[in-house]
């Protein structure tokens, strides 16, 4: 078995709705400019008003209120605008698996740090259209929900185990199924047909160091999902901080530093600001279902 048999079974349950599609291909046509995709979005009332909501939020902090598409297009791009909608697009998706196994709860908060953690990272290190790693971020562990939904009791055994012992659940799932969750998310992505830095991103958030494409993508992801994993995403009295530098410091791949030049002690702020985010926007940003 490999990451393509699982994914393969679950692609048409996993499925992005025709409207992403439609504007992804908007998106990347030269001919098409931002009314049309304006237009296009605008069929679903619903997405709408939730992308209006996030360019509203203290995500991105604008002073003037955004009351239209098109304004959201023009002071975030058409590009960033369409990770948006994917990372709707795929908490939809996300919210389809429901097996009692994995703790959704635990899991959104997770993801959303993820994402949120991963966002400022990004903008720390001037990457360009940091929505990118927000997404990224966000579906990092994806892996985990289709290797749930498609391999109940190897997903069972791991999940217990890894519980019960203290290991880590990526190096169970190789020695009991084969291949782990970050290469079914990642193979997941890809054939989602998203750009090979986000795919790779999620692929390797265990192993920065195996990306192909994308390494500072791999790097910043694989460094915030480390901090979403960690035992300190709530709010850290300041005598706490150094608790976290010591966990990131032994758990950060030594790659992951030497890809994106940060260093544990960088983390500090960027946990801050990613706790308070988290905390800020969680009604906006998470599935109601949630």
């Amino acid at each position: 078995m490999r990451p393509e048999d699982v994914v393969r079974g679950a692609i048409r349950f996993a499925a992005l709705p025709d409207l992403f599609l439609r504007v992804t291909r908007m998106v990347d046509d030269p001919r098409s400019s931002g009314g049309m995709i304006a237009r296009a979005i605008g069929e679903d009332p619903a997405l709408t008003a939730r992308l209006l909501r996030i360019a509203n939020s203290p995500l991105y902090g604008f002073t003037a209120r955004i009351d239209t598409i098109s304004r959201a297009i023009t002071v975030i791009g058409t590009r960033g605008l369409r990770d948006l909608m994917l990372a709707y697009a795929a908490m939809d998706v996300m919210t389809r698996f429901r097996d009692g196994l994995i703790d959704m709860e635990d899991y959104w908060r997770r993801s959303l740090l993820c994402a949120l953690t991963a966002r400022q990272l990004g903008l720390r290190s001037r990457v360009v259209e940091a929505e990118s790693l927000f997404v990224a971020g966000l579906l990092y562990d994806i892996g985990q929900l289709i290797i749930a939904h498609k391999l109940p009791e190897m997903a069972r055994e791991t999940h217990l185990r890894a519980k019960d012992s203290g290991m880590r659940l990526h190096l169970l799932e190789r020695s009991v199924i084969g291949f782990d969750h970050a290469a079914v998310g990642g193979e997941l992505l890809r054939q989602w047909r998203l750009p090979d830095p986000v795919w790779e991103a999620v692929r390797c958030h265990h192993a920065p160091g195996e990306a192909r494409h994308g390494l500072l993508h791999a790097g910043l992801v694989h460094i915030a999902a480390t901090v979403a994993d960690s035992p300190y995403t709530l709010p850290l009295p300041a005598a706490d901080a150094p608790a976290l530098v010591r966990h990131l410091a032994r758990e950060v791949d030594p790659i992951g530093w030497a890809l994106t030049g940060l260093h544990a002690d960088d983390l500090i702020d960027v946990h801050a600001g990613a706790v308070a985010q988290l905390s800020q926007l969680s009604d906006t940003l998470l599935p109601r279902a949630a």
